[in-house]
């Protein structure tokens, strides 16, 4: 039970309403009765049906594809709420899009993340509640509260109970598929007491997701399962590129890991590859029936955004939830 003399509600935007419905019935409460539709011209529309007045409102939507119309439609709901007379505006992005265009790698280009990060404080929100940033520093792109969680202790928890078990941890290498994810790989390897290695690699600037990967830092990876972990998996080129490259070096299996499940373009035909034993991720994205392989595995995020959400609403701590 949640004691707090402000009202609690959920509200869910269209990108991922079974999210929103999960994370409602750990919460045990019942999402707003709200209105979504689209003007003939495709303008998108929101009403709310029921009074918000002084409530602790939390929105649910992730800017998953389609990224622009489920960004717009989540300013359109802070709007309203807003307008309503909601007490206080908390926005829940399981996935926050935009997050890889956090700095100008090359002249002339946008700093996008910041740019939406105006949006969404502009708009009128009052905090942000998300997970695995691809860049952590996008937090200070914010001047409110911006609570920041992690997927990494779930997958730890998944592949303690699906796959390590009581073998010997030394016979497990987790590997981070380039420099950037060293912090997140090792935090795994901590979690699951396995040793660590790195996949060397040279991104391609002329072109977008493309990368090569050159040679393995670390551990000796033969006759052993690895286990990549990464904040998304788009189109797959780089973590399926690693898995190769790890077999290649007699890898006895390779498991592939991350939050993010983008699964764009090509990632499902390029993750059927042999190279790949299988794919564990969060629900933070919804995944089609039609995206969907046997060796694909999602692991819900629902009750670690439940638990912020009645901590924030009770002006408790969400710090270890961090951890």
């Amino acid at each position: 039970m949640m004691s707090s003399e402000r009202q609690i509600m959920v509200i869910s935007g269209t990108a991922h309403p079974e999210f929103a419905e999960k994370v409602s019935q750990e919460l045990g409460i019942r999402l707003a009765n709200v209105t979504h539709y689209n003007f003939a011209d495709g303008e998108v529309g929101f009403r709310i049906e029921e009074s918000v007045r002084g409530a602790d409102v939390y929105v649910i939507q992730p800017t998953c594809k389609p990224v622009n119309d489920n960004l717009m439609e989540l300013l359109i709901m802070v709007d309203a709420l807003k307008r309503a007379s909601a007490g206080r505006i908390n926005l829940v992005m399981p996935y926050f899009g935009y997050a890889r265009q956090d700095r100008q790698a090359k002249g002339r280009e946008p700093i996008s993340a910041k740019l939406v990060a105006n949006m969404i404080e502009h708009a009128g929100t009052d905090r942000v509640v998300t997970a695995d940033l691809h860049a952590r520093q996008i937090q200070g792109f914010f001047d409110i509260p911006v609570d920041h969680l992690l997927g990494v202790p779930l997958l730890a928890g998944w592949f303690k109970e699906h796959l390590i078990g009581d073998q010997d941890t030394s016979q497990f290498v987790v590997v981070s598929p380039d420099a950037g994810g060293v912090v997140r790989a090792r935090k795994l390897a901590t979690l699951l007491r396995a040793e660590i290695s790195i996949v060397d690699k040279r991104r391609r600037h002329d072109m977008a997701n493309i990368c090569e990967v050159m040679e393995i830092i670390g551990t000796d990876v033969a006759d052993k399962t690895c286990i990549i972990i990464d904040d998304m998996i788009d189109t797959a080129g780089t973590i399926v590129n690693a898995a190769k490259a790890l077999e290649s070096l007699g890898a006895k299996e390779v498991y592939c890991s991350a939050t993010h499940g983008l699964l764009s373009g090509p990632a499902i035909d390029r993750l059927s590859d042999d190279a790949v034993t299988k794919v564990v991720v969060t629900d933070t994205i919804p995944l089609p029936a039609e995206r969907k392989l046997d060796k694909i595995v999602q692991v819900s995020m629902a009750p670690v955004f439940a638990e912020a959400i009645r901590r924030i609403h009770t002006d408790g701590s969400v710090s270890d939830l961090f951890e």
